[in-house]
């Protein structure tokens, strides 16, 4: 027995080296410092919760894996030379495996008549509240637009350094990728509007942050990818959506009911309205159409081919309202003059000519510059009296198939231009000094914001949107 408990030299040298080692370890406190270091490390793995959509186990949205409907161009009818590859990826979304391809017939959810907001309506509890916060602040009196509040310049100038983004404006409002963005136009709330590829159109609420649902409301009124989402100032009640698969619906919020406003068999690609008329409302379809529809008629009192290809934007110039600027694939931005516009052959004041498709044309708040973006990766800026000068700022616009393609938006004065990048950022355009001169970063963004708005009323207060659902929101201070 005892000679099983006697060491051997081997064995009580090691023991003697593990006390050495243990007691330079206490000494040189490495124990504690290891403990704090794996303290500091948890912490920073920690993401930071952010608010979400929350979905009715009833009406739960299709949000698997994506299939991607792939067609050739000769059996889509279109020649070989057909615009480019980025222009084809935005018209055919990658769909939900119960999706349609474009060019079959697709009724929108529930029949082609009114849907009640209830039945479109997809989260937990009830929307009551967004009901009454959307009638409340469309009854209050809003500011007037004007350089105080946008335009050539803003007093004192906008310090970009100032803007900021805090975690409690961060919120995934729908599921899937976002096509467009918008505030609700109203100075006296922060409510932001967005469409995805699905068909749903989300609310956010900001303000209301003692919502059990974090003020987030998700609602299904299309078939098909959002293309198109306009408020009106004067009448911010109503907010009229359209969707790819060619329907155009108005949600009214004082009859809670998605109201089938348009249907066609094409396309339609962008959606806009005149400032100063609520009644009609501006909307490409197919290959180049541009639309006018008559709310007091009921159909469409003016149909014009302004392009060879698919129109992505309509824009109107803030001074003179009969003045409109559109974007296409064809590779072109066009200003024209709605007074004059010839049927047979129409011929804009100004051609922007790019090398590939155009994603955007945005009149700067004066009505005195107009900004482009294309895939063939320049931002272009068109100024001068007559829209004479022409200026083309290299930016990196290949977003990819799975990333909305970039589009640049003034901010609240004619002095900076706001465009994502590829590093989950926000870069800031100069267009005096034709340069990337800012790019706003936070360690909270973890997307590429490709989609935007800025607040009508709030200068400062920027709404980036991604292909995940999530909406960025940046605010003085």
């Amino acid at each position: 027995m005892a000679s099983s408990q006697k060491l051997t030299e081997y064995e009580r040298k090691r023991l003697e080296n593990i006390r050495r080692n243990d007691e330079m370890m206490a000494a040189l406190k490495i124990h504690s410092k290891a403990t704090e270091l794996s303290a500091s490390s948890s912490a920073k793995r920690q993401r930071v919760v952010t608010k979400s959509y929350k979905v009715s186990p009833e009406k739960k949205p299709r949000t698997q894996s994506p299939i991607v409907i792939r067609r050739s161009l000769r059996t889509r009818g279109m020649p070989p030379e057909y615009s480019d590859f980025k222009a084809l990826d935005d018209t055919v979304e990658a769909t939900p495996m119960v999706a349609k391809t474009l060019t079959q017939s697709n009724p929108s959810p529930r029949g082609l008549g009114p849907l009640s907001c209830r039945d479109a309506y997809r989260g937990t509890g009830s929307d009551k509240l967004l009901m009454e916060r959307i009638l409340g602040v469309s009854k209050k009196p809003h500011e007037d637009f004007g350089f105080e509040n946008g335009g050539d310049s803003i007093k004192g100038g906008l310090e970009l350094g100032s803007l900021s983004l805090n975690p409690e404006n961060i919120a995934r409002v729908v599921p899937g990728r976002i096509m467009n963005v918008r505030f609700l136009p109203c100075s006296n709330s922060k409510m932001i509007v967005v469409g995805n590829k699905f068909g749903d159109v989300g609310f956010w609420d900001v303000d209301s942050s003692m919502d059990k649902d974090d003020g987030i409301y998700l609602y299904h009124p299309h078939s098909g990818p959002i293309s198109g989402i306009s408020i009106q100032q004067q009448c911010s009640s109503k907010i009229f959506t359209s969707c790819y698969f060619g329907f155009i619906r108005l949600m009214d919020a004082e009859k809670e009911v998605f109201d089938l406003v348009y249907s066609s068999n094409d396309s339609i690609y962008s959606l806009s309205q005149r400032p100063d008329d609520i009644k009609c409302l501006y909307f490409s379809e197919g290959r180049g159409g541009f639309n006018i529809w008559d709310e007091r008629v009921g159909k469409c009192s003016t149909q014009w081919n302004l392009h060879e290809d698919r129109i992505n934007s309509i824009d109107f110039n803030s001074e003179n309202s009969n003045i409109i600027a559109t974007s296409s694939s064809d590779g072109t931005a066009c200003i024209w003059d709605l007074r004059s516009v010839n049927v047979d052959q129409p011929k804009p004041l100004k051609e922007v000519r790019h090398n590939r498709a155009v994603q955007s044309a945005y009149f700067s708040p004066s009505g005195s510059s107009l900004a482009t973006t294309s895939m063939d990766d320049t931002v272009g800026i068109v100024t001068g009296v007559n829209f004479d000068n022409t200026s083309m700022i290299k930016h990196n616009n290949q977003t990819g198939r799975w990333i909305s393609s970039f589009r640049a938006i003034w901010g609240w004065d004619d002095s900076y231009i706001f465009i994502g990048n590829m590093k989950r950022g926000v870069d800031v355009i100069s267009p005096a000094q034709k340069r990337t001169i800012f790019t706003l970063e936070s360690p909270h963004m973890s997307a590429i914001p490709c989609r935007f708005d800025a607040h009508p009323y709030n200068v400062g207060m920027l709404a980036g949107a991604t292909s995940g659902g999530q909406v960025y929101m940046w605010t003085l201070g």
